[in-house]
């Protein structure tokens, strides 16, 4: 199944006693990092210039925080 928005966010992942940057259905990463901040600030950038949205994954894979630099469908209130 090839999910519609998998093109349109971009992931921070633990990878390989690192981290990786990865657009979302991507196998390969868009960059390998030592540090989560390292990953974080390589993946805001990326996610501002491609108007995507990122999730930032823990240690465990779970989604710990999501930023969204472009057409939010839901934005927040208020």
């Amino acid at each position: 199944m090839a999910g519609s928005k998998g093109g349109r966010t971009h992931h921070v992942v633990p990878s390989n006693g690192g981290w990786d940057v990865k657009r979302g259905g991507s196998q390969r990463a868009s960059g390998h990092f030592d540090t989560k901040r390292e990953a974080v600030d390589f993946g805001r950038g990326v996610s501002r210039n491609q108007s995507t949205e990122l999730k930032i994954h823990n240690q465990d894979g779970k989604i710990a925080q999501s930023d969204s630099h472009g057409r939010d469908p839901y934005p927040p209130r208020g």
